[in-house]
């Protein structure tokens, strides 16, 4: 069910053909995002991905949503550490209509100044919304503290003052550089067949070229790891602890996906219950891991009140010891399993996280697991597998913490 075509212009095309559903899902994925950009354009990804969307040469920004629309389909981008992808979601009657538009908007996007100088507020906006947010915010101070020194340290956004410098030749020149055709997926998921989705990303596309520069910061290293707090008069303090760590091929990621799900992946996971359930000291508290090329994350949030910080603290480092010497219980190993492979199976019902499914793997040159292969994967984690990423994850040497609140980093370490 799984096809791949290389254009001559070395687009890579991959699709899943689904025949039991009416639409399409198709996403055009460069491998480019904020990593690998200079500490002077931070920030220009994301504006980029903005200003695909105001206007082509045939096109204004009104008639690419007006057409999209009267499609019945939906448009959408977003940009991350080591992609940015723009998609569409259409009938599938639709197919080369959502190629041709998200094509128009590749290689005919305009720039224009007027568009671009609105859209610098309209992105200043966006940091200063985020700012009021911590609850976001959050988990970009915390890839900060953990990642010291490593190009994954920096946000998505930017900040003003680096976004307020921008210029037009700048973000044309660094989409040239960057969005080229050697660096760029066609996904597609859904009822359309492969040789259909290949013959029409060819006509629109074979104009398509260039060679891509990214790639120069990959492998950055990390300086140091530190707790990290901003102040802030708020009801709630805001914190996340947890660690740097393994890569995305490493082998161990089916076990690091059951520890995350063992200490903060459902409500039977140890934090929610003990922080929630028996304590009554938060509202809310999850955890979550990230893999990139070259290093990864795993991280626990939750928000609870001034004077409940060091209980709960206290609770979530002896919760982390705990795994880290003795590992996970048998009935918890089971339920994470579980959990896994029901996320899985639901997630894969939707074209859009099947597309994107099939994006991520040839992007980074990983092997696409069919379900069944993943569920054999999942089952095949053993105890003793995971104590080991937790011997890593969880040592109380390698945790950081960043916090948003009425905290100093010295309350923060008492």
């Amino acid at each position: 069910m799984y096809q791949k075509t290389r254009l001559d212009n070395g687009i890579r095309v991959v699709t899943e053909y689904i025949p039991h559903v009416r639409s399409v899902t198709i996403g055009f994925w460069f491998k480019t995002g904020s990593r690998d950009e200079d500490i002077d354009y931070n920030g220009v990804s994301h504006f980029i991905e903005h200003m695909i969307f105001k206007g082509t040469k045939t096109r204004s920004a009104r008639q690419i949503a007006e057409t999209i629309d009267a499609s019945g389909g939906q448009l959408n981008a977003f940009t991350s550490k080591e992609h940015t992808c723009f998609y569409a979601r259409v009938l599938d009657d639709h197919m080369e209509l959502a190629v041709e538009i998200l094509s128009d908007m590749v290689l005919n996007s305009e720039f224009s100044q007027t568009e671009l100088e609105k859209e610098k507020c309209v992105i200043l906006e966006e940091i200063h919304s985020y700012e009021d947010t911590p609850d976001e915010l959050v988990h970009d101070m915390f890839a900060e503290a953990a990642l010291t020194g490593h190009v994954l340290g920096k946000g998505i956004l930017g900040n003003a003052a680096t976004i307020s410098r921008l210029t037009r030749d700048q973000l044309l020149d660094y989409m040239h550089t960057h969005y080229t055709a050697d660096n760029l997926v066609v996904a597609a998921a859904g009822n359309v067949l492969h040789d259909q989705v290949v013959e029409t990303v060819a006509r629109y596309l074979s104009s398509f070229g260039g060679r891509s520069t990214t790639g120069a910061f990959l492998n950055s290293e990390v300086a140091h790891s530190h707790d990290l707090v901003r102040y802030k008069d708020s009801e709630l303090i805001h914190m996340c602890i947890g660690s740097h760590g393994y890569n995305r091929n490493c082998p161990q990621q089916y076990a690091i996906f059951v520890l995350d799900m063992a200490i903060g992946g459902g409500m039977s996971s140890r934090l929610f219950q003990e922080l929630r359930e028996e304590r009554g000291l938060v509202y809310n508290v999850y955890s979550y891991h990230t893999l990139f090329q070259d290093v990864g994350l795993l991280a626990t949030y939750t928000g609870c009140s001034p004077q409940n910080l060091h209980t709960v603290l206290d609770i979530m480092r002896a919760e982390f010891a705990d795994i880290e010497a003795n590992g996970i219980k048998s009935d918890e190993l089971h339920r994470a399993k579980e959990q896994l492979k029901g996320s899985l199976m639901l997630s894969l019902e939707s074209t859009a996280n099947r597309m994107s499914r099939l994006a991520k793997a040839e992007l980074f040159q990983e092997p696409l697991y069919s379900p069944d292969e993943m569920i054999e994967k999942i089952n095949a984690v053993r105890p003793e597998d995971v104590q080991q990423v937790a011997g890593r994850l969880l040592n109380s040497k390698n945790m950081v913490c960043a916090a948003i609140g009425p905290i100093t980093v010295e309350a923060l370490r008492r």
